[in-house]
């Protein structure tokens, strides 16, 4: 890979949340692909959705030798660079089970740039691994934290990336069993 593109500017690549709702000033978004790491529902959630007593789920970047993530790169508006990461860290580092990292990313039209982006840490007591998809889907269908619902989380996530043209065949099928396990079925 080429060296990544170092012009001054901070590109944050978002996976989950971010996606939808970055809460920070963008000057440009563009799909992006990560090499060595997977989207997964692989952390537990006790803050954002889900709690202590009943946590959620959230995703995060899980190392994985091969696997390649599609996301959402955004270039955080000149001037904003310090407030957004300090809110970025607020927002993402409430636990410690995230660990911040700038990792290369490769843009839909080819530049390499560095991003920020929120890894999980396999040996945070929040680290879930290989959760079965089923048992993810239950644990969403009900967990609630202090930014909402966390089928909410999915649903958003899920639609979002659809609206992107990312595809992520887990995710569209945890949407649609969490959908079915909320009507009952």
């Amino acid at each position: 890979m080429d060296r990544p593109e170092t012009s001054g500017a901070m590109w944050v690549f978002g996976y989950g949340s971010l996606v939808w709702n970055p809460e920070f000033p963008v000057a440009e978004m563009a799909v992006a692909r990560l090499a060595g790491y997977v989207r997964s529902f692989c952390m537990r959630s006790i803050h954002h959705r889900g709690t202590p007593q009943d946590p959620g789920l959230v995703l995060a970047l899980d190392a994985r030798d091969g696997a390649i993530c599609t996301g959402l790169a955004l270039r955080v508006q000149p001037g904003a660079e310090e407030a957004t990461l300090a809110q970025l860290r607020e927002r993402e580092l409430v636990s410690s089970a995230y660990v911040e990292q700038r990792l290369p990313v490769t843009l839909e039209d080819g530049r390499d740039v560095e991003a920020v982006a929120y890894v999980i840490d396999p040996d945070h007591e929040q680290y879930l691994g290989a959760l079965a998809l089923e048992e993810q889907a239950r644990i969403i269908a009900h967990a609630v934290g202090g930014r909402g619902p966390n089928h909410e989380y999915l649903a958003n996530t899920s639609s979002h990336l659809t609206e992107l043209g990312i595809g992520d065949p887990d995710l569209d099928w945890l949407a649609e069993r969490v959908a079915q396990l909320r009507r009952g079925a």
